[in-house]
């Protein structure tokens, strides 16, 4: 299995690692571009040749060998910018791509990313910031052939006179360095913009999702409030960035301007006094004009770098939040291993330890979601042994942190309340490697009570499922997620919350159904369901009270029941 490289651990990092990674086409990209920008220098050159040798002289001779010259040098000027673009945009599209893998692979793989980040900041790393990072590799090479091109300008000014050569070697150099006065301000805002788009993109994707379930409950208003608010935010700092590049742009073109003026005017003067030609004044003026595209090119490469590397920054910091499961390579091959948790305090859970049996359906009571939710983590093996303050996590007699992922997964299958639906169809959706037979399948859904969904359509298990399955009610999504856990008749099973959002007769349906498949006679499967729901802890072999973090009660529901707080709990 081949082993894949940390990804690099700051901006400069990241952007040399792109850079390094496209070389080959990057190097060719590179030598053309230069080559076209020499050529641009060149061409008020070979005017200005042409001028004094030919034009001046009337030697047809000259104006034949001297316009050729400049024919060949708009040939070469032309291609060179056609295919080092070429070459440079491939480069630039491809690490464009390389980084959407790697954000999507980050927080996608098997061991999963905590980011905190919503779904749409992520999908902001992915896009924007990765094409701001992949247009430094271009802003690379445009900064070097703008280098090149004012040595070239400043070495012909030179040969046609040294005050002005030295004029250009001063004069470009302090330009440069009074823009970059500019360039911190513009990073400090890149940063905010980028978050705060992020932000806005995270809340506005959640607000479209969920906006069926917010008019239900009347909060539609609020979170529309809430989104403005991070929309506002993400306006105001981006008017802050566009407030910064353009004065980067404003000082830019005056600094440039008066630079410029003031080579012409001593050009002029030098021309009036006869110190040089008229084809050297026009050669003169000419490489005046064309100095101002790469002075301003070189100004606004600073602001521009200046962003991919705010870009890069939020990139290097996703892509080193740790990650939800550690893993070992121990490979499992116990078919019914059993499931062990001993003296566990982590979050809110305090010296918490129980074992479910083989063949058992044990049934837990937690008396707060942020308590369910850690608990939910822990068995999924994505609390790390250092949060567990001695206590541990056993699988088949190993610790589960020392487990391959997949051993893990496969023994352990848990599908929590909060479920995503994946575009397709139902068929897809409940069993996706089409690993059960048509009679496996009705067991399934007649388990799950989603056979009801199936006969809503007339298109039966072949109706499509949207991206998130919006189309779907909140029951309907549960019980297709419900069916998709039970789908793959995983030895340990735990579901969290599977019945909260179905109504009172399809959730004694499903406590039936769950027991009926998982736990007839003979059968060693685990499943563990964290709820409150009384038709389900009423046909679970045990029952565990959870109440502050500990383990308060064990027994059946109907011995718990005598209990004030479990009741408390249980009917609330």
């Amino acid at each position: 299995m081949p082993v894949v490289p940390d990804p690099p651990r700051t901006a400069a990092a990241l952007l040399r690692r792109g850079i390094r990674r496209h070389r080959g086409p990057l190097l060719g990209c590179y030598a053309l571009v230069t080559t076209w920008l020499l050529c641009e220098a060149l061409v008020p050159v070979v005017i200005g040749v042409i001028i004094d040798r030919a034009v001046a002289t009337g030697d047809a001779v000259e104006l034949a060998t001297w316009g050729g010259a400049l024919v060949l040098l708009f040939a070469v000027l032309s291609y060179s910018y056609r295919w080092g673009a070429h070459l440079g945009v491939g480069a630039l599209q491809l690490e464009m791509h390389q980084l959407r893998v790697e954000v999507s692979e980050h927080v996608l793989g098997p061991d999963g990313a905590r980011t905190g980040l919503l779904p749409g900041e992520t999908l902001s790393l992915a896009t924007s910031d990765a094409e701001t990072i992949g247009e430094f590799l271009w802003d690379v090479g445009y900064t070097l052939a703008g280098l090149v091109g004012v040595v070239l300008s400043a070495v012909v000014l030179f040969s046609i006179d040294v005050v002005l050569g030295v004029v250009v070697l001063v004069g470009v150099p302090l330009v440069l360095v009074v823009i970059q006065v500019v360039t911190p301000l513009i990073a400090r805002h890149t940063t905010d913009q980028q978050a705060g788009i992020a932000t806005a993109t995270g809340f506005a994707t959640d607000l479209v999702k969920g906006l069926r379930p917010l008019k239900g409950v009347g909060a539609e208003d609020v979170a529309i409030t809430r989104y403005r608010r991070h929309s506002a935010s993400a306006r105001d700092a981006s008017i802050r960035t566009a407030r910064s590049v353009g004065y980067m742009h404003g000082l830019t073109a005056t600094l440039s301007g008066l630079f410029l003026a003031l080579v012409a005017w001593l050009a002029g003067t030098r021309a009036l006094e006869g110190s040089i030609t008229i084809g050297e004044l026009v050669a003169i003026v000419g490489l005046t004009q064309f100095l101002a595209e790469p002075i301003a090119g070189l100004g606004q490469t600073s602001a521009q770098t200046a962003q991919s590397f705010a870009s890069a920054r939020r990139v290097v910091d996703f892509l080193h939040t740790p990650p939800l499961a550690t893993h070992g390579s121990v490979v499992l091959d116990d078919p019914r291993p059993r499931l062990e948790v001993s003296s566990v305090t982590t979050g809110p859970l305090r010296d918490l330890g129980f074992a479910p049996q083989a063949g058992e359906l044990v049934g837990i009571v937690v008396d707060d979601p942020i308590s369910s939710d850690t608990l939910v983590r822990l068995l999924r093996g994505e609390v790390p042994v250092a949060d567990r303050s001695g206590g541990h996590v056993m699988l088949g007699g190993h610790p589960v942190d020392d487990l391959t992922i997949d051993s893990l997964r496969t023994a352990v299958v848990v599908s929590q309340h909060h479920v995503d639906l994946f575009e397709g169809t139902l068929r897809s959706a409940i069993d996706p490697d089409a690993a059960l037979d048509e009679a496996e399948l009705d067991e399934v859904l007649s388990a799950s009570a989603a056979g009801d969904v199936v006969a809503l359509h007339p298109d039966g298990l072949q109706q499509p499922v949207t991206a998130g399955a919006a189309t779907f009610s909140g029951g309907q999504r549960q019980r297709i997620a419900l069916a998709r856990a039970l789908a793959t008749r995983a030895p340990i099973l735990v579901l969290q919350d599977p019945t909260s959002a179905v109504d009172a007769m399809t959730e004694q349906r499903i406590a039936d159904g769950v027991r009926r498949l998982r736990h007839h006679t003979g059968s060693e499967r685990t499943t563990v369901v964290i709820t409150s729901s009384p038709a389900i802890l009423a046909v679970a072999d045990r029952v565990l009270m959870i109440g502050e973090g500990r383990l308060l009660a064990s027994g059946t529901h109907h011995g718990l029941a005598l209990r004030d707080d479990y009741r408390e709990t249980v009917l609330r």
